[in-house]
């Protein structure tokens, strides 16, 4: 399948040459040793997989949960399930390469809607930045809770993004913008036309909506582990990975942005003040991080 055929999910997950990492796979490694691996490893452990029992991994993606659980347990079964048949497809193949596919299945079903899975069949519910996505967060709590057996565990990781959003008028993704703001406010309107902040699910909770989430959904025994981040941006980055940079599915890249929203002119000044800061490195990152656990 080419990638142009590929629905926005898998666009955006496995096309690390436009998506998450902006064009730049060294970029793409370091995010998997420094965040993403330990994050898993950290979603993994609360969960507390055992030999034998049964995971089911919500919006799978390209599986980094769902196969570190597989290597984690060598006697366990995971269930990968994903609303993009496109990565059911990409992870079902890397299973098969591995030649684990008779410890895996793999089930086209949203977060809020797992009615393909029975009741009480589950030991293990793991999810990372899947809820960010789900407007009925609620529900998919309640769809949780009912797959799980008793005493089953749910292990989540959620970005908090109501904590950096909106940015001040002087910053645009963390850098200084003051001099070119009224260019900076028209790429802010745009987004937030694309992604409402007050309605969109990725702006509509925050880490004591997810609490109660689980306590409404009737988990009897909840934590949660919340991460605030204020610091200078870790890495350097080049001007055309930072065009190609898109922060989640659903948006244009910020070049993409600035080519649909601004004149040539205004394309050029922002340009010439931006880049030696991206280049440079001078800018702040704001990111609260949110990890939950529960049982059943």
């Amino acid at each position: 399948m080419t990638k142009e055929n590929q629905d926005i999910w898998s666009r955006w997950v496995l096309g690390v040459l436009k998506g998450r990492f902006g064009g730049d796979t060294v970029a793409m490694q370091a995010a998997l040793t420094k965040t993403l691996y330990p994050w898993r490893d950290k979603v993994l452990s609360h969960a507390s997989l055992q030999e034998g029992e049964i995971l089911l991994d919500v919006g799978c993606g390209d599986g980094l949960i769902a196969f570190g659980a597989l290597e984690k347990v060598n006697s366990s079964r995971v269930i990968f399930s994903d609303i993009s048949q496109d990565l059911l497809d990409h992870a079902k193949s890397l299973a098969k390469e591995m030649n684990i596919l008779d410890r895996c299945q793999f089930v086209n079903m949203s977060a809020d809607d797992l009615s393909v899975i029975e009741d009480a069949s589950v030991d293990v519910i793991t999810t990372r930045s899947v809820l960010i996505y789900v407007s009925a967060k609620q529900r998919a709590f309640q769809e949780f809770y009912r797959v799980l057996k008793p005493g089953g565990r749910l292990s989540i990781f959620e970005p908090i993004n109501r904590f950096a959003y909106p940015e001040p008028p002087n910053l645009f993704v963390g850098y200084d913008v003051q001099p070119v703001a009224e260019i900076a406010q028209k790429l802010k309107a745009h987004y937030e036309r694309i992604q409402p902040r007050d309605t969109d699910p990725m702006f509509d909770f925050d880490e004591r909506d997810l609490v109660a989430f689980a306590d409404t959904a009737g988990f009897h025994e909840i934590y949660l582990e919340l991460t605030i981040e204020v610091k200078p941006i870790p890495e350097k980055m080049n001007w055309e990975q930072f065009l190609h940079y898109t922060a989640n599915p659903k948006v244009p890249s910020i070049g993409e942005a600035m080519q649909e929203t601004l004149q040539p002119e205004e394309i050029n000044i922002f340009t010439v003040h931006l880049r030696p800061l991206v280049e440079q490195g001078q800018g702040i990152q704001r990111r609260a991080l949110a990890l939950l656990w529960a049982t059943k």
